[in-house]
């Protein structure tokens, strides 16, 4: 396997056969949204459920923080990137042709836009509401004397030794100051010289609570309690003035493939990634003018990477509150994933993943269904079958609680073949997954990093089984990471399945992983980038011939996000030609819908909600035909054409069924869904009664105990 063609040097299927008008008419720029800007409308959605207050409260605070957290990677990968382009002097465009720069003040209107939002549903409303529900988040200036009392008893028992001021002047020059972190600038004056300078103190947020817990249910900002001791902290110096700031930094880094030692190659990009640009200041509104103006001197920054927020300055560690323990009444009801009928057995048995595969293949969908009953246990069953000769497995980003890491430990250590694909460049998992490889290679199991100038994204398991004089092979293939924590917080399928055609499929994925063969084709599954996008337009025209020849057809697809142009146009030339396409996308969607003359036939809806939408499921129906696939690929470039993806067909009429039930419940959602309109903007459905997480939460709630019933 070797990396792609570029988008315009690939050939695909009658693709290029299009008369030259109708090709100029889907190169219009009007046709494309913004990818930065379209990203930036699905944080607004991320806010939108901040600012419902039909939501628990504590749930609306979630949503604040993470519609922070969201912002940071935004900033700390896209902007730094347009940024990068900026200073080298590249004017790469996208479809929309906005420029690196038009767009990143384009992106800088919109922001500021939102973080007022931002600021205001938190100072306004959430807080307040908080209050009257007994947490109590307070500036020092509204403590009473007994909590200032306690305050100070906090403040120089537990915050004052981790405190380290920092000041600029001859042979102190300005400090480094780490990603995201939260500091208080100070403005100093020498009274005896009557010299100025800076200092820094960084609040020590990572190793002390952000919210100091006072009695009573109340907290203080952790930068509150070291303000109202500046004076300790510059003991005879007079303080002029002082605010809170924080950075962010350029966090994306590049490192190559042909390095002698990849790991560590990336060990040492990770220790240079600390020191990244400088791409956006935060900082609080209405800080001295001097104290600002020395701050982005110092920093090297542009007007308008700067921006002023009101009242609590990162809210990511609003976590810390929606964390207490109680205030069950202020969170969504808990939900407990159950197990799959296959998987269900009686308290004290063990269910048989093998036996129910060999039966038909299963599907299983998180986080309705539980990870640890499905996965987990044919993972564990793999490792303790004496008949299981291999397991292989691809990890991108997984967690300490996962037994499937572990699992594949247990297996090297019992001499099977144990092989894991560990992507060491897996965005901000790069250490974690680093201590992975380690361990697998301790315990003597195949560690590969991939495919020169490709990252691999693919959620595959693999299992090799001897069975009489034969071996079988089993597999899962997933839309979603080998990640126990996730698992119980994002959407995502899992097929369970023995094909014989999809497990080579899988192998022959494997061992390109491995051993860097080409495979020349594949069997079943869709494999970027080799075949998934021209897999998926070779069935976008196979649907337009079914139209055309006056039979019924449909497009459906589910995904995170949809920027990759061939499809975009594929999709719209399908729409041209009368075929009804409904999408559900959860974030980016660079297409825009109900166009006159090209795509007035296209649906584009966005579920945003408790869980994470995280599938990736493609559709079509042709008469009495219809093509399902689940897998790993969204339809961007970086997934087509960088990016190892598995994507594999779903052949049960059965789970087919299952598939086209779930995405209606999508489009049928009217209490987190989203229409986007022929004017680009995303509008909210009315708050009706429909709610497709909980309709599936439900269903699956329902069949568990019927199948439970049943057993007794």
């Amino acid at each position: 396997m070797e990396a792609a063609q570029t988008p315009e040097q690939t050939t695909a299927p009658q693709a290029e056969a299009q008369a030259p008008a109708q090709r100029r008419q889907l190169d219009d720029p009007a046709l494309f949204e913004n990818r930065e800007l379209s990203w930036l409308d699905f944080n607004d959605r991320v806010l939108q459920l901040a600012e419902d207050e039909d939501l628990p409260l504590l749930e609306r605070a979630k949503f604040l923080a993470i519609w922070t957290s969201n912002l940071d990677e935004f900033f700390m990968v896209r902007v730094a990137g347009l940024h990068d382009q900026v200073d080298a002097g590249i004017d790469v465009r996208g479809p929309d042709r906005l420029s690196p720069s038009e767009t990143i003040d384009c992106t800088a209107e919109r922001v500021a836009g939102q973080g007022w939002r931002h600021s205001s549903q938190w100072t306004d409303e959430v807080c307040p509401e908080l209050a009257e529900q007994g947490i109590r988040v307070i500036t020092c200036d509204r403590c009473n004397p007994a909590e200032l009392e306690q305050i100070d008893r906090i403040f120089h028992d537990q915050i004052f030794p981790v405190l380290t001021p920092l000041a600029v002047g001859p042979g102190r020059p300005f400090p480094y100051i780490s990603n995201l972190s939260l500091s208080l600038a100070v403005w100093l004056r020498d009274p005896v010289t009557e010299t100025e300078t800076f200092a820094r103190v960084k609040v020590p947020k990572e190793v002390l609570p952000r919210f100091v817990p006072i009695d009573g249910g109340t907290f203080v900002p952790l930068e509150e309690v070291m303000a109202r001791h500046l004076g300790e902290l510059f003991p005879g110096m007079q303080i002029l003035n002082y605010s809170i700031f924080r950075v962010t930094r350029d966090a994306d880094f590049t490192v190559s493939d042909e390095a002698d030692d990849l790991v560590r190659a990336v060990e040492d990009e990770l220790r240079r990634r600390r020191f990244g640009e400088v791409v956006r200041l935060e900082v609080a509104a209405g800080m001295d003018a001097h104290l600002r103006e020395r701050l982005i001197g110092w920093l090297d920054l542009e007007q308008r990477q700067v921006y002023d927020v009101e009242g609590l300055l990162d809210m990511t560690d609003l976590w810390e509150l929606y964390d207490l323990d109680g205030l069950v009444e202020l969170r969504d009801p808990p939900w407990t994933p159950v197990s799959e009928p296959p998987f269900q057995v009686a308290e004290g048995e063990r269910a048989d993943a093998f036996a129910a595969m060999r039966e038909g293949d299963l599907l299983v969908h998180h986080p309705y269904h539980s990870f640890s009953a499905s996965v987990e246990r044919f993972m564990s069953q793999a490792v303790e079958d004496p008949d299981v000769l291999a397991i292989k497995l691809t990890v991108y980003r997984t967690d300490d609680e996962s037994e499937l890491i572990p699992g594949l430990v247990r297996a090297a250590e019992r001499g099977k073949q144990a092989v894991c694909m560990v992507e060491l460049k897996a965005r901000f998992d790069e250490r974690r997954n680093i201590g992975w490889a380690r361990a697998l290679e301790e315990a003597g199991a195949h560690v590969v990093h991939g495919v020169p100038g490709l990252k691999t994204h693919a959620k595959a398991l693999l299992v090799v089984r001897r069975e009489g004089d034969a071996v079988r092979n089993y597999v899962h293939v997933g839309t979603g990471n080998y990640n126990a924590k996730t698992a119980r917080l994002y959407e995502d399928f899992g097929l369970f399945t023995a094909d014989p055609d999809i497990a080579a499929d899988v192998t022959d994925m494997f061992n390109s992983l491995t051993g860097h063969a080409r495979p020349q084709d594949f069997r079943k599954a869709l494999v970027s980038p080799v075949h998934l996008r021209d897999g998926i337009l070779r069935e976008i025209e196979r649907t337009v011939a079914a139209h055309e020849a006056g039979q019924h057809a449909r497009i459906v697809m589910k995904m995170n996000s949809l920027t990759d142009r061939r499809c975009i146009e594929a999709l719209y030339r399908a729409s041209q030609a009368g075929v009804r396409i409904d999408l559900n996308v959860r974030g980016i969607c660079c297409l825009r819908m109900g166009i006159e003359g090209v795509s007035e036939n296209i649906r584009v809806v966005s579920v945003v909600g408790r869980f994470l939408e995280h599938s990736r499921v493609y559709g079509f129906h042709r008469g009495d035909e219809s093509r399902w696939y689940v897998g790993s690929g969204d339809l961007m470039p970086r997934n087509l054409d960088t990016r190892v993806e598995l994507v594999v067909p779903v052949e049960s009429p059965e789970l087919r069924a299952e598939l086209e039930d779930t995405l209606d419940r999508c489009f049928a959602d009217d209490s987190f869904a989203w229409v986007l309109g022929a004017d680009g903007v995303w509008e909210r459905r009315r708050r009706g009664e429909r709610s497709v997480q909980d309709e599936l939460a439900e269903r699956a709630a329902e069949r568990a105990a019927a199948a439970a019933a049943a057993e007794t």
